[in-house]
């Protein structure tokens, strides 16, 4: 199997996603449930866009033969800064034939084997039916120590519920995407989710044993909230643009939450993410690591778990020849100075 395959059985087995040549949200405007952008999708399209506002640096005489992409996340030993991000709901938005709790199922697994085979990790989702979260747990049960639950912004007392579930099937922490607060599918499956507060994260954060990693942060002042309540990391996100229209792309203001939080917290990001090069841009912008989302359901979707690793090792060896051609020797160091801004 090939990538050029995997993306050829993805188009045929679902109605949700085009599999696009350029995954940039212009080929699904509005559609939700599907994998496109809300209303006109300028956020999914911004996400994109401040990527490709920067550009690399070459540094061809730097003689970085063997550049190191590994690092120690949660107590985890990742192959690459790049993980899996949570797509739930999966069964609604790719619109597949078959059973919703097997699909839901099979597609929690095949990310987490795939992304364990190729030595990183799996943030999995949750959705509006409780098969949605099990999913988690289950591939969580099957991939001990790769897979971190994500749980929408319910009640807190239902947060600390499901995270405990996480901790006790070997998570090495548990997330929350507060930034689906308002999200159209949990709506439409009559799921109560609202806005958190500090006084959540930190309560959150003080009821569960593993790190609680708060996804869906868009401003250093809401990064310096997350610090001091407590929470174990930040994920710069906007859901993929998937929950407000017109909003800034995560390159946009990962600078910004850098600088104010960078090591007094783990920083994630996601948003337009395509290529090895687009990781080095994002780390160069602060990022400790990298999450992926659309293109990752389309090699699950298309191949499996083999799918998963076959594109984690598509990023990871297009990672290493940026590297070595910008001159970054270690992911764990990579200097402003590897891009710059394009006019």
């Amino acid at each position: 199997m090939d990538y050029s395959e995997v993306r050829a059985q993805a188009k045929k087995r679902m109605n949700g996603c085009r599999v696009c040549k350029e995954c940039n949200g212009l080929g699904c405007i509005g559609e939700i449930p599907g994998f496109g952008g809300l209303r006109t999708a300028r956020s999914f399209i911004r996400n994109v866009e401040s990527l490709r506002q920067y550009g690399l640096i070459m540094n061809s005489l730097a003689q970085v033969e063997e550049p190191r992409t590994e690092i120690t996340l949660f107590g985890m030993k990742l192959s690459l800064p790049v993980m899996a991000a949570p797509v739930g709901a999966i069964s609604l938005n790719a619109k597949m034939e078959g059973d919703a709790a097997e699909i839901e199922a099979a597609y929690d697994l095949a990310v987490a084997q795939g992304a364990a085979a190729a030595g990183t990790a799996a943030f999995c989702g949750d959705g509006g039916a409780p098969f949605m979260y099990e999913g988690s747990l289950q591939a969580c049960k099957a991939c001990p120590g790769r897979v971190i639950p994500t749980i929408k912004p319910r009640e807190d007392d239902k947060i600390i519920e499901k995270a405990k579930l996480a901790a006790a099937c070997g998570a090495p922490a548990v997330a929350s995407d507060v930034d689906a607060a308002t999200l159209i599918n949990m709506r439409l499956l009559g799921q109560p989710v609202g806005p958190k507060s500090p006084e959540s994260i930190r309560a959150v954060s003080k009821a569960v044993s593993i790190p609680f990693i708060v996804k869906g942060i868009m401003s250093a002042v809401e990064a310096k909230r997350c610090v001091a309540a407590g929470a174990g990391a930040v994920v710069v996100s906007n859901h993929g643009g998937r929950v407000l229209d017109g909003m800034a792309g995560t390159a946009d203001v990962l600078p910004e939450i850098a600088a104010a939080v960078k090591g007094k917290t783990t920083i994630l990001v996601d948003g337009g993410v395509r290529t090895g090069e687009d990781v080095l841009k994002m780390l160069a912008l602060g990022a400790d690591a990298v999450l992926i989302g659309r293109p990752v359901a389309v090699a699950a979707i298309g191949g499996g778990a083999e799918g998963v690793e076959l594109y984690f090792n598509k990023i990871k060896g297009e990672l290493r020849d940026a590297m070595t051609i910008t001159g970054v020797r270690d992911v764990r160091r990579v200097p402003a100075h590897v891009m710059m801004r394009l006019t």
